[in-house]
């Protein structure tokens, strides 16, 4: 209650309306498995299209893991994906190796005109490791600012920028380079010298006296300066093109290319999330710290750059490492980063789970346990739903074993996989085919029926997108075996194309036999347990159980009037009780509120019966 300690007119807000809630996204996937390239720990990474994964974990070519070539099942999970209407995903990619498998070029640094002052190592360095690293192709060049700057109007510059004098004293390095245009660097003797860090109007150079390094200020000896920065392109897999322009190589400079391209968080010292899409990373074995050795650095840095055998260069090192194993699956915790799915256990909005390809693995033990991690991935978040798949040549009694070793009603088992056609195969004309995992198909067909319908709306009897065929026909007869386990069947149709033909989970209890009834209670426990935040703390009295009654009562009406729940009237569809009657004083001792919520669900008309009859005109009606 306010406090009023003078007379006079005080004017308040106050809130009259209920708190609100409002539903939560049932759309968003997380996957985990092995890919090309992109980071392998620390937040997942936030994937809105194919074209965006490529660009950041590499494209659809094949993986070299332990030895053997293999298919990149995952990227063609993600991309059926989003071809079956997914619209986000968060990918966790799975990295495992006993080496370092990043890919590398080597730069030193003092050796284009034998100066030894400051000797050092130099590297570009695939960010993240891979095969695919290894078609990293550098250009580096050398450009003029194209604005000559007489002494007293040097002020135009920033302290840390590398700057050319064409009449001074005491040169720091030339550099033979030979490149053509207005703003080229040429051939021609050059001198090179820093902006001072403490006054951008100011020029610094460094000479060698008597062994002595020395700062010196050439302000009053330098006629004109122009600034010479890198421009740094990189070539990766497909068209894909990355360019840093404008780039410094004193260390001081907010555009070094150590800072642009580097490789940790200053803060955190961990990869940073906001810059896992860069490609690429900069580090040297021994970076300057005095004053004189970061001038000379940088000249030699510039000067090496640019000589003509290190303007392109071309990685090496790379690997794609091992097959992982369950446990990779399960991830790891590392510091203040995860991988797999630990990784996926710290993004809140995620609901639907899959590990597209984890079922390609050769050994069967292995694919139990990778199902048994997913699902209690699943039932530990509480409010996600995994899918999952057999292997590629599962037959009827393989795919029903496979379903007895599980009983959760947060998954659901598909079968069989998908033939597409490969995108890879230029001559083949389209004549070669793969066999893909269902899992990233069937998430798409979520994400669109959640987008399209709703989360009630049960995800079956919906085309799949962009496939040939399927690598095994499921007929009448063997999905009437299949179904009643819980097994989901994709199934061809003459003249409806292939679709999802199931829609129950791997539960054996009835009251969740079906997956849009529990992804539907999910929904409304997430929605509900992520808006009453505010009730924690308040006075346990009436009035708050009205405020929580009538904010769970709006959010239902809201969900029945979209067809999620049954009934002709709300009083049918669902009840909130929140009362005496719900908390005893035991409750109210020990701080506890109780609220007693009870929703009817819509399940899917699984068996749509029509009764046909004989009838006549005088048959009575």
């Amino acid at each position: 209650m306010a406090e009023y300690l003078a007379p006079g007119v005080y004017v308040e807000e106050t809130g009259f309306r209920t708190k609100s809630i409002e539903g939560v996204s049932t759309s968003t996937a997380g996957f985990v498995g092995q890919c090309r390239y992109g980071p392998s720990k620390g937040l997942p990474t936030l994937i809105t299209s194919f074209n965006e994964f490529q660009r950041c974990f590499g494209d659809l070519g094949s993986l070299a893991l332990s030895g053997d070539v293999v298919e990149n099942y995952f990227a063609h999970g993600v991309k059926l994906f989003f071809d079956n209407g997914g619209k986000r995903v968060y990918i966790s990619r799975i990295f495992s190796s006993s080496s370092n498998s990043v890919s590398e070029q080597d730069i030193d640094v003092g050796r284009a005109t034998g100066n030894e002052i400051l000797s050092s190592t130099v590297r570009f360095k695939a960010k993240f490791p891979g095969l695919i690293g290894n078609q990293f192709v550098l250009s580096i060049s050398g450009n003029r600012s194209g604005n000559i700057l007489s002494s007293n109007q040097v002020n135009g510059l920033q302290p840390g920028d590398v700057v050319e004098i064409t009449n001074g004293s005491q040169p720091v390095k030339t550099i033979p380079i030979e490149e053509t245009g207005p703003n080229a660097l040429d051939a021609n003797k050059i001198y090179l010298a820093r902006v001072s860090r403490s006054s951008p109007t100011s020029i610094e150079l460094v000479r060698e006296s008597s062994g002595v390094i020395e700062v010196m200020d050439c302000y009053d000896t330098v006629n004109t300066v122009q600034k010479v920065t890198v421009t740094i392109t990189l070539k990766s897999w497909g068209d894909s093109e990355d360019q840093y322009q404008g780039l410094s190589t004193c260390v001081d400079s907010d555009v070094y290319i150590g800072r642009v391209l580097q490789q940790l968080d200053i803060h955190t010292g961990i990869e940073s999330p906001t810059d896992q899409k860069r490609k690429i990373f900069f580090e040297e074995d021994n970076p300057p710290t005095s004053e004189p050795d970061k001038i000379v650095f940088a000249c030699n840095l510039l000067t090496d750059l640019l000589l003509p055998e290190n303007r392109k260069q071309s990685f090496t090192g790379g690997s794609d490492g091992l097959v992982a194993v369950p446990n990779d699956y399960k991830g790891y915790s590392e510091g203040n980063s995860a991988t797999g799915l630990r990784a996926l256990a710290e993004i809140d909005d995620i609901a639907i789970v899959a590990a597209p390809g984890h079922s390609a693995l050769s050994e069967s033990d292995q694919r139990q346990i990778i199902r048994a991690h997913l699902i209690t991935h699943c039932e530990k978040q509480k409010y996600r739903f995994t899918i999952l798949s057999a292997e590629q040549d599962a037959d009827l009694s393989t795919i029903q074993e496979i379903r007895a070793q599980h009983d959760s009603s947060y998954s659901a088992l598909y079968y069989p996989w998908l033939v597409i056609d490969d995108p890879l195969d230029s001559n083949a004309k389209g004549s070669h085919t793969i066999s893909i995992p269902p899992e990233g198909a069937v998430a798409g067909i979520y994400a669109r029926t959640d987008i399209e319908r709703g989360v009630y709306k049960a995800a079956a009897n919906e085309d799949i997108r962009n496939i040939l065929r399927l690598n095994r026909d499921v007929s009448e007869g063997e999905q009437q075996a299949l179904n009643p386990n819980g097994i989901n069947c994709l199934r061809f149709f003459e003249g409806r194309g292939h679709r999802v033909w199931g829609t129950r989970t791997m539960s054996s209890d009835p009251e969740w036999k079906y997956i849009n009834v529990r992804r539907l209670f999910i929904f409304l426990k997430h929605s509900i347990e992520r808006h009453t935040q505010w009730a924690v703390f308040e006075p346990n009295d009436e009035k708050l159980w009205q405020n929580i009654r009538s904010t769970v009562k709006s959010f239902l009406t809201i969900a029945w009037r979209s067809g999620a729940l049954m009934g002709s009237k709300p009083e049918e569809a669902f009840f909130v009780r929140c009362d005496r009657t719900t908390m005893t004083q035991n409750d109210l001792d020990n701080g506890r509120l109780v609220c007693l919520i009870g929703i009817a669900p819509i399940k899917p008309a699984e068996y749509v019966v029509f009764r046909v009859g004989q009838w006549t005109a005088d048959t009575p009606e």
